[in-house]
């Protein structure tokens, strides 16, 4: 039975921080830039370890992708961290223009992504920055689930030839996967099989559908639970065999309920065998400030709400078939 220890939490930014220093010391080519939060980001651990191969821009973000462009046009393999909010957004252009239009080897961190940024409020919760990095021409964008996979990641893409997107939260997480956790560009993971109903999530939703898997389990619902880290290049193979099977597909993100793997899966599906997709998310509205709990709670995203809800949409589907 699939299950974690939600007691033992840890922080996926000092995980990717830490993942910093060790590429560092392996590889001189690796370089990190920061827009003035090397603290909250955790990049200030790779700053002391090798000060000469940090740069701070301060807060201009847009100078923050342009230098790294240019790292990169020399060899660099730029890691460049902000948060989510500003990293996908206010420089935007930069990215679409000189990254992607480039096909520059720029890693772009983006950091306390959706709601759980909490307290923060809304001009600081991303909500639509997957979207609007998966839909650049070039670009691989990734979501994380725990620090274990967060270093898989980062090694990753320091191998990786091209712009990518990598989206890691504010809050700490405990482990889904263990230190022998091996990332898959191509694969998504079916974690849990289940008969009833598909649910496909990512990032720090994973915890919270596994909770509601376990309790549905109990409540006579077989969930078959998918995590899909990489939302481009995205893996429907996986996907679609799960469908064909259940018959119905449950999308959980902390992101609008547009733009993202919600609306990949629809897109996909309806042009091999027509599915009823039901997304959860943030329908079309701005988050607000609370703690990360009590927004989740808001917002549906909690394994408590996760259990009604899906429920309500197993039994909707149920009537609407007979």
């Amino acid at each position: 039975m699939l299950t974690i220890d939600r007691s033992k939490k840890k922080s996926v930014r000092a995980a990717f921080g830490q993942a910093l220093v060790e590429l560092g010391k392996v590889n001189k080519d690796v370089v990190v830039l920061d827009a003035d939060l090397s603290c909250s980001t955790q990049t200030g651990m790779f700053s002391k370890e090798f000060p000469d191969r940090f740069f701070n821009v301060g807060i201009a973000e847009q100078d923050l992708i342009g230098t790294a462009a240019g790292l990169a046009a020399i060899g660099k393999i730029p890691f460049a961290a902000a948060f989510a909010v500003f990293n996908s957004g206010r420089n935007y252009d930069q990215i679409r223009n000189t990254v992607c239009y480039s096909g520059f080897n720029v890693k772009i961190i983006g950091t306390h992504g959706g709601l759980t940024v909490g307290e923060d409020g809304a001009t600081h919760e991303a909500l639509e920055d997957v979207s609007l990095m998966s839909h650049l021409p070039g670009m691989t964008v990734i979501v994380p689930a725990d620090s274990n996979e967060i270093r898989a990641v980062i090694k990753f893409a320091a191998e990786y030839q091209g712009p990518m997107y990598i989206r890691i939260p504010r809050t700490n997480l405990p482990d889904v996967f263990d230190e022998n956790y091996k990332f898959d560009l191509y694969k998504a993971k079916v974690l849990k099989e289940g008969s009833d109903v598909t649910v496909v999530t990512n990032g720090e939703m994973l915890q919270e559908v596994i909770e509601a898997s376990q309790i549905l389990k109990e409540q006579g619902v077989d969930v078959e639970v998918i995590h899909a880290p990489v939302v481009k290049p995205f893996d429907i193979e996986t996907v679609l065999k799960s469908a064909e099977k259940t018959n119905l597909v449950v999308t959980v993100e902390n992101h609008m309920t547009t733009g993202g793997i919600g609306s990949i899966i629809c897109e996909q599906l309806s042009q091999i065998i027509p599915t009823k997709v039901i997304r959860l998310g943030v329908d079309d509205s701005f988050g607000q400030s609370g703690t990360s709990e009590k927004l989740l709670d808001f917002y549906g995203l909690n394994a408590s709400k996760l259990v009604s809800k899906i429920i309500e949409i197993k039994n909707d589907s149920i009537k609407s078939s007979n």
